[in-house]
Formats: structure tokens, C-alpha cells, sequence
């Protein structure tokens, strides 16, 4: 799906703004911009506060509320979009001190439209590959991440183990089975594991299973009840059991929230 990238101009110099929206406009065939535009720094803010936008172009040097007050109020929001300033040679020392609050670059008046369509392609890049981090920073369980630096502590069996589970997911797997398969005792596994893993193996195996599945509900519009089989539950009900005790949150929702998020990016 191509997303819509949306971009607003702040400037209290109408002909500039017109200039960048046209520019930016124009070459919208080849990447898709929504161009959106406010005069002054307050009316902007207020735009921003009931819009989401991935790129903000603002003038540092405004009355009353300057580019430099926009990007200030902006400094801890979340999700904040991408920031360029544009400034006279008179006014570097403002782009500078945007700079320092955020802003990825600066463009000069008069402004040039290749380096416009320039550092609005890199600017847009950056902001898809941060938002692209952040998705996959929430698909990840923080304890497996964990145990994956620790893995070179772990004695031959436990590795062994985890190994095996990694593969076969999808298959019933239990301590006992696997403590005959790798010939050992099963009560000997069963605390060495929770010893060097830092969990029980069912708590690892819960856990393993629940972090496919949420690559698989962020990645596919499989069916629930497939991705219950795919990760090795027999039935969707417990599944979701499972799920809902990790994530605090039913298997449906979380997709639907991966859904809504890469929609309004």
C-alpha cells in the first residue's frame, strides 16, 4: 500500500509557501504528497494539534509566533514529524539554533526546487525508517530479546533446546519430549533451563510461540485460526487465551492497531 505522505508549510510569506506546494505538488506522480499550508506559527500549532504529519517545512523567523516557538512546542510530542527550516542568510543564526531543537536541515532563501525536492525526499526517508524501527522495536518481547545477547552463557543442551524450538513452533513440543530427544533427565532440563534462560520453558515456549504470531498478524492478513496452528496451538480459543495474557490484548486488536498505525502513516 502506498501511503500518502502529508506535509505541512509554514510561512507568512504567501508567494513562498504557494512556491514550495507547487513544487511539491508537481512531482506528487512520483511520490505521493498531501500539502497542506498555515501563515503563521499559532495557526500551524493548531493545525497540528488534530492532524498527523510525517514532514513540517516552517520559516524560522515569523511574527508573533516564530518557527523557532513551532518546533520548541513539538520538542517532547510523540510522534513528531520531521523538521526543515528555511531562513534568509540574515537569519542563519536561527537555523542553527533549530537545528539543535530538532530539525534535520535548513533551506535557503531564495529557495532552489531541486534542493527542495532533494531534502524533502531524504527528510521523508528518515521519517519512514524511524516509524519502520519503532514497529519492529514493538514486535520484539523484550525478555527472548535479552536471552538472545546471553545465548554464548548457555551450556550445549539449553542451546540444543532453544534451537529446536525455534524450528519446529509449529509442532507439539514438552519438556519431556524434549529431554528424551536430547537424552537427558527431564527434571535436570527443567532447571537448568529456568537457570540459564531466566524463565521456565513453558513461559519461553508461551512466549516464542506469541512472538511469531505477532509477526505473522503484522506481516499477513492470515485468518487467526491459522496463525493459532502456524505457532502450534490446536485451537484459536486458547491461543488467544495465551496472547491476551502477553500482550493485554486480543490477537484481532493488535493486527487492527498495526492496521490503523500504518494507515495514518
Amino acid at each position: 500500500m502506498i501511503v500518502t505522505k502529508s506535509i505541512l508549510i509554514v510561512d507568512d510569506e504567501p508567494r513562498t509557501r504557494k512556491g514550495i506546494k507547487n513544487t511539491l505538488e508537481n512531482c506528487s506522480i512520483e511520490h505521493p504528497y498531501h500539502v497542506e499550508t498555515a501563515s503563521n506559527g499559532i495557526e500551524a500549532m493548531e493545525w497540528l494539534q488534530h492532524h498527523v504529519v510525517h514532514l513540517l517545512i516552517t520559516d524560522v523567523q515569523m511574527p508573533e509566533f516564530s518557527g523557532l516557538d513551532l518546533i520548541q512546542s513539538l520538542y517532547d510530542k510523540p510522534n513528531k514529524p520531521m523538521i526543515i527550516v528555511i531562513s534568509g542568510h540574515a537569519e542563519f543564526k536561527y537555523a542553527q539554533k533549530a537545528l539543535q531543537l530538532g530539525a534535520i536541515n535548513y533551506l535557503l532563501k531564495p529557495i532552489d526546487k531541486e534542493e527542495l525536492l532533494n531534502v524533502v525526499q531524504h527528510a521523508l526517508q528518515m521519517e519512514e525508517d524511524i516509524r519502520r524501527q519503532e514497529n519492529i522495536a514493538k514486535l520484539v518481547d523484550k525478555k527472548l530479546w535479552q536471552l538472545s545477547d546471553s545465548n554464548e552463557q548457555q551450556s550445549t543442551p539449553v542451546r540444543e533446546v532453544v534451537a529446536y524450538v525455534e524450528g519446529h513452533l509449529h509442532e507439539s513440543i514438552t519438556l519431556s519430549g524434549l529431554a528424551l530427544m536430547f537424552h537427558l533427565n527431564a527434571s535436570y532440563l527443567s532447571v537448568l533451563f529456568k537457570e540459564q534462560v531466566g524463565m521456565t520453558f513453558s513461559e519461553y515456549l508461551s512466549r516464542s510461540r506469541i512472538q511469531r504470531a505477532k509477526v505473522l498478524l503484522a506481516q499477513t492478513r492470515m485468518p487467526i485460526g491459522e496463525i493459532a496452528e502456524k505457532v502450534g496451538y490446536q485451537t484459536d480459543k486458547y491461543f488467544i487465551k495465551v496472547f491476551k495474557s502477553l500482550e493485554f490484548i486480543s490477537p484481532s486488536k493488535y493486527r487492527q492497531q498495526i492496521v490503523d498505525k500504518d494507515e495514518i502513516e
